[in-house]
């Protein structure tokens, strides 16, 4: 398989409806590289946020292949596909999901104490990425005191904190005003380019998807 980091193979996903099913997925493929960034555009509906979790292993598919290492992930017990997720993929989503009792440096370490990582090493990186963000006087904030752009950004690191070999978000631009959302999009383009990251983005924004070397156009369950 090359280059390629992640490949799904012909995913189907459907939910029963009534006397029926309500299919979202259509066989949809994709071979996603090292260094990748992927834009994934298309209508409401049209089954983007569906996909993204199937490759993300939030969920499963009625049937098809997420291939990492010439392995199935799919073949796993939830809890090694749980593992190899929180070693290996870092998520953002439209809305923060921080929590409001910890500060913004104790929410972006909130995946190291799941993982039982050392505290101490994990803190000194933790500082570094909100550096790089533009949170480096923000470290000891509560989200209630941090700005829509910068409660993102805290999303952001707390994906990055692990150290993931691929970020996936969905709409992370999707709840902010046009000035915070050029400066996410940007943020995206420099973590690939400084942390060698690849980046898998599902946006309703023409605007920002046009930016990605690599465009996927979303439609009735399969590519169009």
């Amino acid at each position: 398989m090359g280059n390629s980091l992640l490949v799904a193979r012909d995913l189907y996903k459907s939910y029963p409806q009534g006397n029926g099913e309500l299919e979202i997925l259509k066989g949809v493929s994709l071979d996603i590289q090292f260094g990748d960034a992927i834009g994934i555009v298309g209508s409401s509906g049209s089954g983007k946020s569906t996909l993204l979790q199937i490759l993300g292993t939030l969920d499963r598919p009625n049937r098809g292949q997420l291939i990492y290492q010439e392995k199935n992930l799919f073949e796993l017990s939830d809890e090694e596909v749980s593992l190899f997720r929180n070693q290996t993929m870092g998520f953002v989503f439209q809305f923060h999901h921080l929590l409001s009792e910890l500060t913004a440096l104790e929410n972006v370490l909130l995946p190291c104490r799941i993982a039982n990582q050392n505290i101490e090493r994990a803190t000194d990186y933790a500082k570094e990425i909100l550096n790089m963000l533009g949170l480096g006087e923000r470290f000891h904030h509560y989200p209630n005191q941090l700005s829509g752009g910068e409660l993102q950004r805290a999303a952001i690191a707390r994906a990055l904190i692990r150290q993931p070999k691929i970020i996936f978000a969905d709409e992370p631009t999707g709840n902010l005003d046009s000035i915070n959302s050029r400066k996410i999009q940007e943020l995206f383009f420099l973590i690939r380019e400084q942390l060698k990251i690849t980046l898998v983005i599902v946006t309703h924004d023409l605007h920002f998807a046009q930016k990605f070397p690599k465009v996927m156009h979303l439609k009735d369950g399969n590519w169009n």
